[in-house]
C-alpha cells in the first residue's frame, strides 16, 4: 500500500509528529528502532514541560502509549526496526528497513543523534552514576557538587553556564589549547569565580565505586597526570546524528545534520522533512524538538493537500 507519509524515529520529536498525524487522519507508518531517544536512559528528568520529575524510562513509556492511544487504523506502529535507506521512487519514496519496505508520499525524519562517548577508564562503568550526557536532564540532581565539563565548544559552556547557577565549582576540561565556543559566552562563564579551565589535557580515568569521585587527567604539554575531585562529570564532546540512510539524496552539514528551513522543517529535497537532533537547528531538546516536529506536521499536511 501507498502511505501518505513515513515518521523514522521514536523519540519526543516523532512521537509528536506521529499524534498529530493521527489526528489528521494521515495514513502513516511509525517506524523506530526503540522509544524516547537520547532521554530514555536519563535519571531524573525536570524539563519536560507539564511533568515536574520524571526519569527517561518513564518518558519513553508515556511515549510510546500516547502515540498508541491515537493510532487506531490510522498510524500502523512498526517498532524493533531500523531504517536502512530512503530512496525515491517516482514521485513518492521507498522506506526499507531491516524486516520490509514501505512506499510513503512523504517522510519525516526524526532519528535524533548519539552522544560521543567518554573514552577513559571507568567511564562505561559509572556511566548515569556521575557520568552524564545531558545537564538539561540531569543538571539539578548535581546542585552543591563540584562538577567538571569535558569540551570546548558551545553546548560544553552553556552546560558549564546552567551548572554554575547551583553547583559550588565547575571545572571546564579541554583537549585544546583554544577553545571552539563563541567567544561572548566564553568570556561569560570564564568571568564567574567558580569556573575554572584545564587546557591541552586528556581524561585518563574517572574514579569511584558506586558513582563518580574524580577524574585523572594527563597533562599534554608536560605528560604529567592530575587527579581533580569531583562528583559529576558531564560530557560534551559532540554528536554524531542518525541520518546516513539520506545522505544520497538530501543535503547535510559537515557534521551530518540534515539541513532544514527552520520555518517549516522541510529538508533539501520536496517531500522529505526532519525535526529534533538530527537537523541542523541551533538548539537541540526534547521541547523544541516536539515542537518542531509539529510545526513539520503542520506543513507537511498542507503538502499533501495542495495548499
Amino acid at each position: 500500500m501507498l502511505y501518505d507519509l513515513a515518521i523514522i524515529g521514536g523519540g519526543p520529536a516523532g512521537v509528536a509528529a506521529g499524534v498529530y498525524a493521527a489526528r489528521k487522519k494521515l495514513k502513516t507508518v511509525f517506524i523506530t528502532k526503540d522509544w524516547g531517544g537520547q532521554s530514555s536512559v536519563s535519571t531524573g528528568i525536570e524539563n519536560w514541560i507539564g511533568t515536574v520529575r520524571l526519569d527517561g524510562a518513564e518518558l519513553a513509556k508515556n511515549l510510546e502509549a500516547h502515540l498508541r492511544a491515537y493510532a487506531a487504523d490510522v498510524v500502523t506502529v512498526r517498532d524493533g526496526e531500523w531504517v536502512k535507506t530512503v530512496e525515491k521512487k517516482g514521485g513518492d519514496f521507498c522506506v526499507t528497513t531491516d524486516v520490509g519496505s514501505y512506499d510513503t508520499r512523504a517522510v519525516l525524519v526524526a532519528t535524533g543523534s548519539a552522544r560521543r562517548k567518554l573514552q577513559a577508564k571507568g567511564a562505561d562503568r559509572l556511566e548515569h552514576k556521575g557520568i552524564t550526557y545531558c545537564a538539561s536532564c540531569d543538571g539539578p540532581v548535581f546542585a552543591g557538587k563540584n562538577v567538571a565539563v569535558i569540551g570546548g565548544g558551545n553546548a560544553a559552556f552553556e552546560t558549564a553556564a546552567q551548572l554554575l547557577a547551583y553547583c559550588p565549582s565547575v571545572t571546564i576540561i579541554h583537549r585544546r589549547d583554544s577553545f571552539k565556543a563563541d567567544e561572548i559566552i566564553v568570556e561569560r562563564v570564564l568571568a564567574n569565580p567558580k569556573t575554572h579551565v584545564v587546557k591541552n589535557a586528556d581524561i585518563t580515568e574517572v574514579t569511584g565505586e558506586k558513582f563518580v569521585q574524580g577524574i585523572v587527567y594527563k597533562d599534554k604539554t608536560t605528560g604529567a597526570e592530575h587527579t581533580l575531585a569531583v562528583e559529576g562529570v558531564f560530557v560534551e564532546i559532540g554528536s554524531t546524528p542518525a541520518t546516513d540512510f539520506v545522505k544520497d539524496i538530501v543535503a547535510r552539514t559537515e557534521y551530518g545534520q540534515i539541513i532544514t528551513d527552520a520555518k517549516t522543517q522541510r529538508a533539501s529535497m520536496a517531500g522529505i522533512w526532519a525535526a529534533g537532533d538530527c537537523t541542523d537547528g541551533l538548539y537541540h531538546q526534547n521541547n523544541i524538538a516536539a515542537g518542531d516536529a509539529v510545526k513539520a506536521l503542520e506543513d507537511l499536511y498542507l503538502y499533501l493537500h495542495g495548499k
